[in-house]
């Protein structure tokens, strides 16, 4: 299939890193390695756009040009990517009906509450607008699923779980030993999170992770955090850090998406609040590599980590109970064992991106025009399986216990 795509919060070669654009970019290359064409049909940034007039006299000229690459390219589809009252969609609903295309979005979001405010009244309106228009809508968040159904009906939205590719962040034993001494750790435990430094709730979250282990740090507990990311606040949090944990802290930078197993490898637990998180990659990868998690039970978080089974969620703010989550996994390395192992196995169950996208893909190629759900109940479409991975497939032994645990579980001083 050809598709004209469109990402109106964030085009696909934005340069600062986020879970949105993980998520967009984890989409179009997927279905770019199934065979599909994906065309950029318009990079235009509508964030807040009802506050940036001067924006919009190029919306017209860019829905024209975008109905004429529809034509182009001969594309099937338009596939818009998230539109929401921040970011709403001025361009698909109008460009795939001059051309005369389904008009399809993936992470379209609806919240009525929006259209009580002033500020957010126009930008609900346009986003409601296209999700109106769209002949079929995909969410990744249950929560989404449930909103739309009071502006949709059932049968044009589907939920389709969130996912990545689980062996990217395989336990690597190698790279464990090695990071590991060169920071010098021994059997010291190791606590990673991970967050950009805007000034905003991801530096917010690094401040609470730092106050928290600063607390269990006078209490006498002995681990080493590393942080890995980097922004405006780095000054600032690097300041908090030396007072509250001396030297019990390494600042990693900005470490590239494909070298973050690594890290993950050397760490023990993974800490990370995540306020008003909407879902939260990071989260599935560091427990693809056999990670523990501690975070809030806010928002998607509980969508993509098994409360006491691949982790701890705490209410939000609630300092004791995220203070004493940490404490168990650092004083219980079985515990940190069995919870990994857990972790591991439910990102390859429930969050393996290859095999949640064939479903959206099997959607996607009985649209026609029709409703998509009687045309797969009449004839199920034919999937491609997806690309194999560079990685050896997991051994028994490994599909049992975990990779991690296997590898450490019998040495002491890992």
């Amino acid at each position: 299939m050809r598709f004209s795509f469109y990402a109106p919060f964030k085009p696909l070669d934005h340069p600062v890193p986020s879970g949105d654009l993980t998520i967009a970019r984890g989409l179009v290359g997927y279905l770019r390695e199934q065979g599909h064409e994906i065309h950029i049909a318009s990079t235009l940034r509508t964030r807040h756009i009802e506050r940036k007039p001067w924006l919009w006299p190029s919306i017209p000229f860019e829905i024209i040009k975008a109905k004429k690459q529809i034509q182009r390219v001969n594309a099937d589809i338009w596939m818009t990517y998230h539109t929401y009252y921040k970011s709403p969609d001025v361009i698909g609903p109008l460009a795939s009906w001059l051309a005369g295309v389904p008009y399809i979005i993936f992470q379209g979001i609806y919240s009525t509450k929006r259209a009580k405010s002033w500020k957010t009244w126009l930008g609900f309106h346009l986003n409601r607008y296209a999700l109106r228009h769209a002949f079929h809508i995909f969410t990744n968040k249950q929560r989404d699923f449930e909103n739309l159904k009071r502006l949709l009906p059932e049968d044009r939205l589907s939920y389709i779980r969130p996912g990545i590719y689980p062996d990217r962040f395989r336990f690597d034993e190698q790279a464990r030993a090695r990071l590991r001494k060169d920071w010098n750790m021994g059997n010291t435990p190791v606590i990673m999170t991970a967050a950009m430094f805007r000034k905003d709730v991801k530096t917010q979250g690094i401040r609470y992770v730092i106050a928290r282990l600063g607390e269990l740090a006078q209490k006498g507990l002995r681990f080493h955090l590393i942080i890995a990311g980097d922004g405006p606040t780095r000054n600032e949090l690097e300041l908090l850090a030396a007072k509250h944990l001396q030297d019990r802290v390494t600042f990693l930078g900005l470490i590239p998406r494909e070298e973050l197993y690594a890290y993950y490898s050397a760490a023990d637990l993974f800490v990370f609040p995540g306020i008003n998180e909407s879902l939260g990659m990071v989260y599935l990868e560091a427990q693809a590599s056999g990670l523990p998690i501690v975070a809030f039970d806010n928002d998607g978080l509980p969508e993509v980590v098994q409360r006491n089974h691949t982790g701890f969620l705490t209410e939000p703010f609630a300092d004791g109970d995220f203070r004493n989550a940490i404490r168990s996994l650092l004083e219980d390395r079985k515990l940190r064992f069995e919870m990994g192992e857990n972790a591991e196995n439910y990102v390859r169950e429930y969050h393996d991106l290859a095999r949640n996208y064939k479903q959206l893909e099997a959607l996607l190629e009985a649209i026609d025009d029709t409703l998509i759900q009687p045309r797969l109940d009449a004839q199920p479409p034919k999937t491609k399986d997806p690309q194999p991975t560079e990685e050896p497939p997991l051994s028994p032994e490994e599909r049992r216990l975990g990779r991690r645990r296997q590898v450490l579980a019998q040495d002491p001083d890992a």
